[in-house]
């Protein structure tokens, strides 16, 4: 029997054009940086740009020059260790539990334990006003690590004196089935349990977020104390010397000290109310924020195509104060009609592969990224030996196809755009 290959090599053409799209945004993310900081120092109403710079460089130049580095040397196999969205390694994997998911929610409760929400920006921003007015935030959201290709299923949390700088919290993976741990034993869920000191800077990305504390071992066992003290029917096993200890570094540049025990919680035989079966989930179905803010910042940029043209039509003086000369000077080749028709087409074709996106289209994804592609491409010729600071019309188009390129080339884009294009297969 012949085995049909189409669909590998289908992916695997897809796989390359996104590692192409991946590489190429991180160098455009880089001359865009240059430009930030180099108009920003200008001085003038430029000036902002250097906080502009500062966000650009910690938040997506350098996680995408980590996420190309480790793509190469991190292995993707099971090490006891998660890894970043960048592709750090996070933190030990340093509990495992039996069990459904109805159970563990039974016996977390039951702990005193909360879960914790969804990262997404309504929470992310909300955890950002709790923090700076130190108000508590009981399901304040983790940032994702990996393990397994994807991030966790879900995370357990408990504040400490009502602050959302410093919690107890666990993060956990469900374990693909029939996976067993290394030595053969079995086990359904594999958490990853540290204590939020503080908010910090990562030492790697410049980034805030939360640092940890040191002794991660003393966090697994509050783990394990805190559920075996509120339900008896929780039994463990520890597997001795299961890793190495070790004291090293985690994806923020915290150092962890483990002796590299691993406990195994069995919840097996804890009662549940709940009489919904346990439905096995994957995290790699939800829509990504990076989908999600790849296309708002294409629906913004084709917003900003039409404004353009709308000042083109009213107020051309106004758009050469503002910097876009070079939309004004096409009128002297072509007629302003024509440049209006382009800016209009797109923006029509913006809105219509940003939507495409958003419900999980392959082709607009990649489509999507040739059109920014193209025009960050034009951008980076025409400030080459150009001293002049970009304007603030110019901003939008360059630095917002850059941005695109950077969200919807991101792994996890890739991952869940790859999954809705074979789910779709499988049900047509």
């Amino acid at each position: 029997m012949s085995i049909d290959r189409s669909q590998d090599r289908e992916l695997s053409l897809v796989g390359v054009v996104d590692w192409a799209f991946f590489a190429y945004s991180g160098v455009a993310a880089i001359w865009l940086a240059y430009v930030l900081l180099r108009d920003g120092v200008v001085g003038g109403w430029q000036l902002p740009l250097l906080v502009v710079f500062w966000l650009f460089v910690t938040y997506l130049v350098l996680p995408r020059l980590h996420g190309i580095l480790t793509s190469v040397y991190v292995p993707n196999y099971f090490i006891g260790r998660a890894r970043t969205s960048d592709g750090l390694l996070g933190d030990p994997v340093n509990l495992g539990l039996l069990g459904d998911e109805a159970q563990i929610q039974e016996a977390f409760d039951a702990a005193g334990w909360t879960r914790a929400d969804d990262l997404g920006l309504g929470t992310s921003w909300r955890l950002v006003r709790r923090i700076a007015s130190r108000r508590s935030y009981p399901q304040a959201p983790v940032s994702p690590l990996y393990l397994f290709g994807r991030q966790q299923d879900f995370a357990y949390q408990r504040e400490v004196a009502g602050s959302p700088s410093k919690r107890h919290h666990l993060r956990l993976w469900r374990c693909p089935p029939g996976w067993l741990l290394p030595g053969g034993f079995p086990v359904h869920w594999l958490g990853a349990a540290t204590y939020d000191r503080r908010v910090g800077l990562s030492l790697f990305t410049l980034q805030v977020t939360h640092k940890i504390e040191e002794d991660i071992d003393v966090e697994r066992d509050f783990v394990v104390g805190t559920l075996t003290e509120a339900a008896p029917a929780v039994t463990v096993r520890t597997l001795e010397r299961f890793a190495s200890g070790y004291h090293t570094r985690n994806g923020g540049g915290d150092r962890i000290l483990t002796d590299g025990d691993l406990p195994i919680l069995d919840l097996s035989a804890v009662t549940t109310s709940s009489l919904q079966h346990d439905v096995p989930t994957d995290s790699r179905d939800r829509r990504p924020a990076m989908i999600m803010l790849g296309s708002s910042l294409a629906l913004l940029r084709g917003a900003c195509y039409l404004t353009l043209a709308l000042l083109l039509l009213t107020a051309p003086d106004l758009l050469v104060r503002l910097g876009s000369r070079d939309v004004v000077d096409l009128t002297n080749t072509v007629t302003v009609g024509t440049v209006v028709a382009v800016l209009v087409s797109l923006t029509v074709i913006d809105v219509f592969l940003a939507l495409r996106v958003m419900s999980g289209y392959q082709w607009a994804r990649l489509g999507l990224m040739s059109a920014c592609a193209l025009t960050s491409l034009v951008g980076f010729a025409s400030t080459l030996g150009n001293r002049a600071p970009l304007g603030i019309g110019d901003l939008p188009a360059i630095g917002g196809s850059i941005l695109v390129l950077l969200a919807l080339s991101s792994p996890r884009s890739r991952e869940w755009s790859n999954r809705r294009s074979r789910s779709d297969r499988i049900d047509s």
